[in-house]
C-alpha cells in the first residue's frame, strides 16, 4: 500500500496505473480548459451553440452564454496552488484505489478505469445542471430587473453647451437624451417657447433622431443673442438642458469674448461683497452664524453661493442652514462642535472670476461640568471596520485646565438609539483603541470623554455611523455588463469548493503595538469553503514551551484580534486555527515573538515660531513644522497678554500647516504665542514663546485715491481735489504723485515730482478747452500705493458763474447711532460774492432723492445732525451759498452706517493726582504715525495759554492750567491716519467744571481719610481704651494727642498706641479717675494730608463711663472666685412646672453651694457640681412660693450670689406665663350630653381665675349665666353648660381664653348631627336620672351582722323608697319568709319592721328584704346569729 506523498517526496517514482489515471484526468481538464478559454471568445450576437451531454440537450440564448462566460471566467479565477492542491488531491486518492487492486490482474484494472471514467462523467453532468440552474437564476433575475427598469425619465447624455458666433452666420446647438418610452420635446428662447410659426420661414430648423436634438439658428443677428432651453418630458419625469449664445459684432473694442455682453450672457451680473466676514468665537453646543450682503442678487443661488470650510464644500444637514434671501447669504449651525472649527469661505461668481471671502470660526469648549474638569476630545473616527471589531481614533482637547488627562471614558450607541453606553476605558498616553465583540450587520456610533482627577469633559461628537461587516465583501463580487446597461453580479462564494475541516490560517503578524495593547492580523485560509469561519487563538511565552488558549467573550469572526492583557516586558508568539461547522483547523504558523512597546512620546514643539503684526485685532504667526512626524495631527495655539503667566487656548482643533492668523485680541496690547504639536499619543510640550508683539495694523502700502473733483478752473489751470486712500497701510500719508491725461493726447503725464501733502492740487499750463483726466496714487513708508483709476474728464473753461464753486473735504466725525458731526472746508471758488451759508443735503440708502437737512441754510463749515435712524446708511452733500442762490454740491461722503460701536471711546474727563483738570483720550488701535487733533467748539486748538496739552503712546490729554469760565465749550478730538473714523467729543458745562474745581481742591489739600472717629471701649480688668481709625499711612506718619491743650505722652497709667500700617491710634488708661476728665485731640499728619479729631469726656458722659469702669473692675475682681455665670432666672415648663435655675463657673471641690428663700436657708433646691448648674422646681406655684430666693456659692477665693425677687413685677410675669402656656393648652371644645342637658368643656393644664380671663359666646353674642346657662371653670377645665337645651340654643359656641397678652379662641358648632347626638344623650341620661329616682330602694336601716341570745324578741327595721310604693317581701336564706306565730311584718309609710319573738338557734341564717315596682327592684341583706345564755358572741359565717 503507498501512502500519501509528504511535500519531501513529491519527486518518487509512482506506480504506472496511477500515471494512466493522471495523464486521463489530465486530459480531461485540458479539455474543459479549451472550452472555457472558447466560451470567453463569443460574442454577444445572436448566434446559438448546442451544448451536448450523454443524456441531454441544452440550448442558451447570446446572453446565457454571456452570463455563463463570466460564472467560468470567476471559477477560473482560483490561484494556481489551489488547483495543483486539488490535482495532488486527485492524484492520491487515484493511485491509492489503483494500488489497493493491482495484485487483481488487468480485468479489475479496466473495470476500476471504467468506473472512474463514470463517475467523472457524472460529476460532470452534475455540474453542468447545477451551472445550469444559476445561469438560468442569473438570467431571469436580470430580465425581471429589466422589466422595472424599462420605464425611466429621461436625463441627458450630453447636454448643450453654450455658443459664441459672428452676425450672420448660423449657429447649430445639439444635445442627446435618452428616456423610456421617448419623450416630449419643446424649445424655448429667454423662456419663451419658439414657434416656428412666429418666425420666417427658415430661422430655426429642429430635429429629433433617435435621442439626438438639434435647434438649428440661421443668419444670427443681435436678436439671437440669448440662453436657449430644450426641456424634455415624458410620463416617467422631466429633464433640461440650457445653453447662451453670443452674437458678436465688428464695434471695435466692445466686441468678442472681452464684451460686457458675453459676460453678462455667460458669468451673470457682476455681484459683489459689500460687508466682510468676521471671525466667529462661538462655544461647544451653542450655535453660531456667518452672513454676508450682495451688491446684487445672486442668479439661481442655491447652485451659485457656496460655503467651504477648510477647503470642503459644504451642504444643509439637520445642524447646518444654507439660505439665502434678499441679497444676503447665511449659514447657520444650531449646535457646533469642535469639529466645526475652521477657516470658512463663501464663493459667488462673477463675470471677473470667483468672488469669496474668508473668516475662521474658533468653538471653544463647553462649560465643564465639574469645576477643572478636561474639554471635550474631537475627531472620533472609526477605522479598520471588520465583521466583529474594529480601531477608534480620536484627537486630543487642546485644554486639559490643569489637570492632566489619565484616561478617555469610550461610550457607544447602537443605530439612532441615542442610548450611550460605556463599552472601554483607554488609557490618557494615547488616543488609539480597539473595541472588539461588536454585532456583525450592526450599525454604530461612538463618543469619547476625557477624564482627568477633576472629572470627566463633556462627551465629543459622535462619530459617523458604521456597520459592521467584511470589508473585503465587496471584493467578492464581481459586475459583468450584457445587453445595454445591464450587469449581472457574481461572487467568488459561488464558485467555492466544498470544504469539511478548514485549512490553518496563515501569515500572523502584529498589526499595531502599543503600550496597552496588540493588535493580531492574519490571512484566511485557502481553500476556505461556503461554511462560516470563526477563530481561536493561543498565544506562548518565548522559551515556556506551553501554548494557553487565549479567551474571548464572543466568537473571533474576523481575522483581526486585540490583546490588553499582555505582561510588559515579555516576548509572546502567536497561532490561529480556524473553526467552522465541520472542526477545528490545524494551527497555523507561530508568529514572530512580538512584545508591548514602551509608552509613546509626543511629538516636539515647532521651532522658529514668529509672531507679525497683521491687523488692528489680528497677528499673524508662523513656524518651522516637525519634520518626518507622520503622526502629526496638527498644532495647538496658545496666547497671553505679556506680564500674564496665564496660557489661553486660541483653537481647540489642530491645526494644519505653519502659518495662522489669530483675530480677536485687543488693539494695542502686547501678547505672547506658543505652539505644541497634536498626535494619538497626545499634546507635547510647548514651544519658546515669542518675543511680544504689539496688536496694530502691519505697515503696507496704501490703497488707491479716489473721488476726484474740479474745485476750481482758469484759462489754463485747474485746481483738483479727491478723497484719501481708504486704506492707509498703517501708517501716515506722506503725499500723492498725481498724473493729468489730455483727451486728444495718447500719453499720460505726470504733474508733480515731489509727494503733494494735501488732498488737494492746482494743476497749470492747461490749454483752455481741452478735456482732461486725473488719476493719482498715494505715498506711505512702505511706499507709493496703487495707482487709481482714471477721473471724469474736466473741462478747462474759467469759471464765471456767479454762484461759488463746491465746498471740499466733507467728512464725518463722531459717527453714533443717532447722529454725526459733519465738517467741510469752504470753497475755493467765491463766484459773485461771498459764501453766506450752507445747504445740507442726505439721501438714504436705497434712495435716489436728496433731501435737506436743515430747512435753512448753516453759517458755519459744521453741523452735528441728529434725530438719524439707527442702523440706516446716509450719504451727505454741500452746497455752498451766496447772493446768486446754491451753489455746485460737494463730493457726497462715503455711504455713513449708524451704530454704536462695542468698542467706541469718548474722551475722559476728570482731576489727575496733582490737582489738575484735563480731558483725555485713548485710541489703542490708532497707527503709531497718528496724532491727535484737538479743537475747541470745532474752530481749531485750544488756545495754548489756557491749556497743556500731553502725547502718550496711543493716547493724548489736555490739562487746564486755571480752569475758569473761559473754557466752557466743546472739546473735540480727531486721530489722523486711522482707517476707520476715531473721534470724541465732550462739552464741559459750568457745573461739571465747579465739581471737577472742587475735586481739584480736594487734592491739592488732601485730608487724611477717618474711617472711625473716637471711640470708647471698657476692657475686661476695666481699663478704658480710646481709639480711632484712619486710612493706611506712611511710616512717615506723625501724631500728636493733645489732652486739655497740652500734649500728652505714654505713661503707666495712660498708654499711647500708633500703628501707621493700620491707622490705629488708640490711649489705654488703666485706672480712669476725675484726672482723665476732659477733650482728647489726635493730631495727624501723612505728607500734605493732614486731620484733627477730637474727644470731649466731660460731664455726664464721663460719670456713666466712670461708673461702668469701676463696674467692670469690680466684676473681674468677683470673677477670681467661683461666680454666677448665669444669674438666677425664672422659667415655666410645659408642665406648668416653675423652675429656678442659674449656673456657676470658676469651681473646685471644696466650692459650697446653698439656696436661700426669705433669708432662710431652702433645702428642696439642687446643684450639680459637674456643671455648675443650680435648679429649684415648683410643680405647682401659689401665693405661698411669693417671696425673695437667693442662691450663693462659696470657697477659700472668694463668693459671690445672685437673687431673684419674686415679689412683683416678676411673680405677676410667672401667673401670665402660666396662663399663657394654660391657655396654649387648652384642648378643643368637647360636647357632652348630661342628664340635666349639652356640656361643652375643654381641659387645660392649668387655670388661675386671677391671672386667666374665660369669655362664651353663641353667635357671636357673649353668653352670662342665667338659669338655663351656666359657666365655671376648675383647675383643669373650662367648661359651659346649656340646661333644659332647645333649637334656638344650636349654633356656633366659641370660648376665648385670654392670659395677659395671649387670646385663644376655641369653637364648636353644636347643630346638626351634633345637637342631635348630644341632645339624644341628655334625654337618655334624663330618663335613667327619673328611673334611678323612682325605682324601688332600700335606704337605710339593715346592718351588715346582728346577734341576740336566744328566747328574746329581734326587730328589724329599714327605711324604703319608691313611686309608686313598692312591694316589700322578707327572705330568709334566699327562701320567702312565712309570717306566722312568731315572724310578723309591719309597714309603717317607709320604714318596714320584721319581728320575730322568742328567737332560738333555729332562727340563725341570712335574712334579706326585697322591695320592688314598676322602676326596678333592691334586696337589703342582714346576717343574724342566735347564741345561747353564758355562750360569747359568734358570727355564723355563710
Amino acid at each position: 500500500m503507498t501512502l500519501p506523498p509528504s511535500p519531501g517526496g513529491m519527486g518518487e517514482p509512482r506506480a504506472p496505473q496511477a500515471v494512466a489515471m493522471h495523464r486521463l484526468e489530465h486530459r480531461h481538464e485540458e479539455e474543459q480548459k479549451s472550452e472555457q478559454q472558447r466560451t470567453l471568445r463569443m460574442g454577444s450576437s445572436t448566434r446559438k451553440r448546442t451544448f451536448h451531454s450523454s443524456e441531454e440537450e441544452y440550448r442558451f440564448s447570446a446572453a446565457d452564454y454571456a452570463l455563463a462566460a463570466a460564472l467560468a471566467l470567476t471559477a477560473s479565477s482560483e490561484t494556481s496552488w489551489e488547483a495543483q492542491l486539488r490535482r495532488q488531491t486527485s492524484t492520491v486518492q487515484l493511485e491509492e484505489r489503483g494500488q489497493k487492486r493491482v495484485g487483481f490482474g488487468n480485468e479489475w484494472e479496466r473495470t476500476e478505469i471504467a468506473f472512474l471514467r463514470t463517475q467523472w462523467l457524472l460529476r460532470q453532468r452534475r455540474d453542468r445542471k447545477a451551472l445550469r440552474w444559476r445561469t438560468e437564476k442569473k438570467v431571469r433575475e436580470a430580465k425581471e430587473l429589466r422589466d422595472l427598469c424599462s420605464g425611466r425619465g429621461p436625463w441627458f447624455w450630453i447636454p448643450l453647451r453654450s455658443h459664441a458666433v459672428w452676425e450672420h452666420t448660423t449657429v447649430l446647438l445639439t444635445c442627446t437624451v435618452q428616456a423610456s418610452p421617448p419623450p416630449q420635446v419643446t424649445w424655448y428662447k429667454n423662456d419663451m417657447r419658439i414657434d416656428l410659426r412666429l418666425f420666417p420661414a427658415g430661422k430655426y430648423r429642429i430635429t429629433n433622431n433617435y435621442g439626438l436634438l438639434t435647434l438649428e439658428i440661421r443668419r444670427c443677428t443681435i436678436e439671437d443673442a440669448a440662453t436657449y432651453t430644450v426641456m424634455v418630458k415624458n410620463a416617467y419625469g422631466q429633464a433640461s438642458s440650457f445653453a447662451k449664445v453670443l452674437v458678436r459684432t465688428y464695434l471695435g473694442k466692445d466686441a468678442g469674448f472681452d464684451s460686457e455682453i458675453f459676460k453678462r450672457l455667460m458669468f451673470g451680473s457682476n455681484v459683489e461683497f459689500t460687508s466682510v466676514l468676521k471671525p466667529v468665537f462661538a462655544r461647544e453646543k451653542e450655535s453660531f452664524s456667518l452672513s454676508c450682503l450682495f451688491s446684487e442678487d445672486v442668479l439661481d443661488a442655491e447652485q451659485n453661493i457656496q460655503w467651504f470650510r477648510d477647503g470642503r464644500l459644504l451642504k444643509s444637514s439637520s445642524r447646518r442652514q444654507i439660505l439665502y434671501a434678499d441679497r444676503q447669504a447665511s449659514l447657520k449651525v444650531s449646535c457646533a462642535y469642535k469639529e466645526d472649527e475652521g477657516l470658512y469661505t463663501v464663493q459667488v461668481p462673477s463675470p471677473f472670476g470667483l468672488r469669496e471671502q474668508s473668516a475662521y470660526v474658533f468653538v471653544r469648549d463647553a462649560a465643564a461640568q465639574k469645576p477643572g474638569a478636561p474639554g471635550s476630545p474631537l475627531n472620533v473616527r472609526c477605522l479598520n471596520v471588520n465583521r466583529d471589531c474594529l480601531i477608534l481614533t480620536w484627537t486630543p482637547p487642546s485644554d486639559t485646565r490643569g489637570n492632566p488627562i489619565t484616561s478617555y471614558s469610550i461610550e457607544l450607541c447602537q443605530g439612532e438609539s441615542e442610548q450611550w453606553v460605556p463599552c472601554h476605558q483607554a488609557p490618557g498616553g494615547t488616543c488609539r483603541c480597539p473595541i472588539q465583540g461588536l454585532v456583525e450587520g450592526q450599525s454604530y456610533r461612538f463618543r469619547v470623554r476625557a477624564v482627568s482627577r477633576a472629572g470627566s469633559s463633556i462627551p465629543s461628537k459622535a462619530s459617523e455611523p458604521v456597520a459592521m461587516g467584511d470589508p473585503e465583501e465587496a471584493q467578492k463580487k464581481t459586475e459583468i455588463p450584457f445587453d445595454t446597461g445591464k450587469t449581472i453580479t457574481v461572487s467568488t462564494d459561488d464558485s467555492e469548493d466544498f470544504v469539511t475541516i478548514p485549512s490553518p490560517p496563515t501569515n500572523v503578524h502584529a498589526s499595531e503595538i502599543h503600550e496597552a495593547y496588540v493588535v493580531l492580523g492574519w490571512e484566511k485560509p485557502r481553500p476556505r469553503g461556503k461554511a462560516p469561519l470563526t477563530y481561536f487563538l493561543e498565544k506562548s511565552v518565548i522559551s515556556s514551551g506551553t501554548w494557553e488558549a487565549i479567551n474571548s467573550e464572543t466568537p473571533v469572526k474576523s481575522p483581526r484580534f486585540a490583546l490588553s492583557d499582555l505582561e510588559k516586558g515579555k516576548s509572546y508568539v502567536f497561532r490561529v486555527r480556524a473553526i467552522n461547522q465541520y472542526g477545528m483547523s490545524d494551527p497555523s504558523e507561530p508568529s514572530e515573538p512580538i512584545a508591548l512597546r514602551g509608552k509613546p512620546a509626543t511629538l516636539p514643539p515647532p521651532t522658529q515660531v514668529q509672531a507679525f503684526r497683521d491687523t488692528q485685532t489680528s497677528v499673524s504667526l508662523t513656524w518651522d513644522p516637525v519634520k518626518d512626524s507622520p503622526e502629526l495631527l496638527g498644532y495647538y495655539i496658545y496666547s497671553r497678554e505679556a506680564g500674564s503667566s496665564e496660557w489661553k487656548t486660541v483653537n481647540n482643533k489642530p491645526i494644519q500647516g505653519s502659518r495662522f492668523t489669530v483675530p480677536g485680541l485687543r488693539t494695542g496690547k502686547e501678547y505672547e504665542f506658543c505652539i505644541r504639536s497634536v498626535s494619538e499619543a497626545g499634546v507635547g510640550e510647548s514651544s519658546a514663546a515669542t518675543e511680544p508683539v504689539k496688536v496694530k495694523q502691519a505697515l503696507a502700502t496704501p490703497s488707491v485715491p479716489y473721488d476726484f473733483t474740479l474745485l476750481n478752473c482758469g484759462e489754463n489751470y485747474m485746481v483738483i481735489g479727491w478723497k484719501p486712500p481708504k486704506r492707509r497701510g498703517g501708517g501716515k500719508i506722506l503725499g500723492y504723485f498725481l498724473d493729468q491725461h489730455d483727451s486728444e493726447q495718447l500719453d499720460w503725464h505726470s504733474v508733480n515730482q515731489q509727494p503733494i501733502p494735501t488732498q488737494m492740487c492746482k494743476v497749470s499750463d492747461l490749454h483752455e478747452g481741452h478735456f482732461y483726466e486725473f488719476r493719482a496714487r498715494a505715498v506711505n513708508w512702505a511706499g507709493v500705493g496703487e495707482l487709481s483709476a482714471p477721473s471724469n474728464l474736466f473741462e478747462c473753461k474759467k469759471w464765471t458763474m456767479p454762484q461759488p464753486g463746491p465746498p471740499y473735504g466733507v467728512r464725518a466725525f463722531e459717527v453714533r447711532a443717532t447722529s454725526l458731526m459733519l465738517m467741510w472746508e469752504p470753497p475755493l471758488y467765491q463766484g459773485a460774492g461771498p459764501v453766506t451759508g450752507y445747504c445740507l443735503s442726505v439721501q438714504e440708502e436705497g434712495s435716489e432723492q436728496w433731501k435737506p437737512v436743515t430747512p435753512d441754510p448753516v453759517s458755519g463749515t459744521h453741523l452735528r445732525i441728529s434725530d438719524l435712524q439707527p442702523g440706516k446708511t446716509y450719504v451727505f452733500h454741500v452746497q455752498a451759498v451766496n447772493s446768486a442762490g446754491p451753489g455746485q454740491p460737494s463730493m457726497p461722503t462715503d455711504p455713513i452706517l449708524l451704530e454704536d460701536k462695542p468698542d467706541a471711546r469718548e474722551i475722559e474727563v476728570g482731576v489727575d493726582d496733582e490737582g489738575f483738570i484735563y480731558m483725555a483720550f485713548e485710541a489703542p488701535e490708532a497707527p503709531d504715525s497718528s496724532e491727535f487733533q484737538w479743537s475747541k467748539d470745532y474752530k481749531g486748538p485750544p488756545d495754548p495759554q489756557r491749556v497743556k496739552v500731553e502725547e502718550e503712546v496711543n493716547k493724548s490729554k489736555i490739562i487746564l492750567k486755571e480752569p475758569g469760565l473761559e473754557d466752557l465749550g466743546t472739546y473735540s478730538v480727531v486721530v489722523t491716519d486711522a482707517d476707520e473714523e476715531i473721534s470724541a467729543s465732550h462739552t464741559l458745562t459750568e457745573e461739571e467744571l465747579s465739581r471737577l474745581k472742587k475735586l481739584s481742591h480736594e487734592i491739592r489739600n488732601p485730608v487724611i481719610k477717618l474711617i472711625s472717629g473716637w471711640n470708647v471701649d471698657i476692657l475686661e480688668q476695666g481699663e478704658v481704651r480710646l481709639w480711632l481709625e484712619v486710612e493706611k499711612l506712611s511710616p512717615a506718619a506723625e501724631l500728636h494727642l493733645i489732652f486739655n491743650e497740652q500734649e500728652i505722652f505714654s505713661s503707666p497709667n495712660r498708654k499711647i498706641n500708633f500703628v501707621r500700617e493700620k491707622g490705629l491710634v488708640e490711649v489705654i488708661i488703666q485706672n480712669l479717675t476725675e484726672d482723665d476728665k476732659g477733650s482728647y485731640t489726635a493730631q495727624l499728619q501723612d505728607g500734605k494730608a493732614k486731620n484733627q479729631i477730637t474727644l470731649a469726656l466731660v460731664d455726664d458722659e464721663f460719670d456713666k463711663l466712670l461708673r461702668e469702669a469701676d463696674a467692670k473692675r469690680r466684676d473681674w475682681k468677683r470673677k477670681q472666685g467661683p461666680y454666677f455665670e448665669e444669674p438666677l432666672q425664672w422659667k415655666v415648663t410645659e408642665d406648668c412646672q416653675v423652675l429656678l435655675m442659674c449656673k456657676v463657673t470658676n469651681t473646685k471641690k471644696e466650692t459650697r453651694f446653698q439656696w436661700f428663700f426669705q433669708k432662710k436657708e431652702f433645702p428642696d433646691g439642687q446643684y450639680d457640681p459637674q456643671t455648675g448648674a443650680g435648679l429649684l422646681c415648683m410643680e405647682e406655684l401659689s401665693k405661698e412660693d411669693k417671696g425673695v430666693y437667693r442662691a450663693e456659692v462659696s470657697d477659700e477665693r472668694g463668693e459671690d450670689n445672685t437673687i431673684l425677687d419674686l415679689t412683683g413685677e416678676a411673680l405677676d410675669a410667672i401667673f401670665t406665663e402660666l396662663g399663657r402656656i394654660g391657655a396654649l393648652s387648652a384642648t378643643p371644645l368637647k360636647i357632652q350630653g348630661t342628664e340635666e342637658g349639652i356640656r361643652l368643656f375643654s381641659r387645660v393644664k392649668y387655670y388661675n381665675v386671677s391671672y386667666m380671663k374665660t369669655t362664651w359666646f353663641h353667635k357671636e353674642k357673649r353668653l352670662e349665666s342665667g338659669d338655663r346657662v351656666r359657666a365655671g371653670t376648675t383647675l383643669d377645665e373650662i367648661w359651659l353648660h346649656i340646661l333644659d337645651p332647645k333649637d334656638s340654643d344650636k349654633g356656633k359656641y366659641t370660648l376665648e381664653i385670654a392670659a395677659g397678652k395671649e387670646v385663644r379662641q376655641l369653637s364648636a358648632d353644636l347643630s346638626g348631627q351634633a345637637f342631635e347626638d348630644a341632645l339624644a344623650e341628655h334625654q337618655r341620661l334624663k330618663a335613667l336620672a327619673i328611673i334611678e329616682k323612682n325605682r324601688a330602694k332600700v335606704v337605710r336601716g339593715l346592718p351588715d351582722v346582728a346577734t341576740i341570745m336566744e328566747d328574746k324578741t329581734l326587730c328589724l327595721t329599714c327605711v324604703i323608697s319608691g313611686d309608686p310604693i313598692p312591694e316589700v317581701s322578707w327572705l330568709k336564706n334566699d327562701q320567702p319568709v312565712t309570717f306566722l306565730d312568731r315572724y310578723h311584718m309591719e309597714v309603717k309609710g317607709s320604714e318596714v319592721t320584721i319581728t320575730i319573738e322568742r328567737v332560738n338557734s333555729e332562727d340563725s341564717g341570712r335574712y334579706g328584704v326585697f322591695v320592688k315596682n314598676k322602676y326596678g327592684s333592691e334586696k337589703g341583706q342582714v346576717t343574724i346569729s342566735v347564741f345561747k345564755h353564758g355562750e360569747e358572741d359568734k358570727v355564723l359565717k355563710m
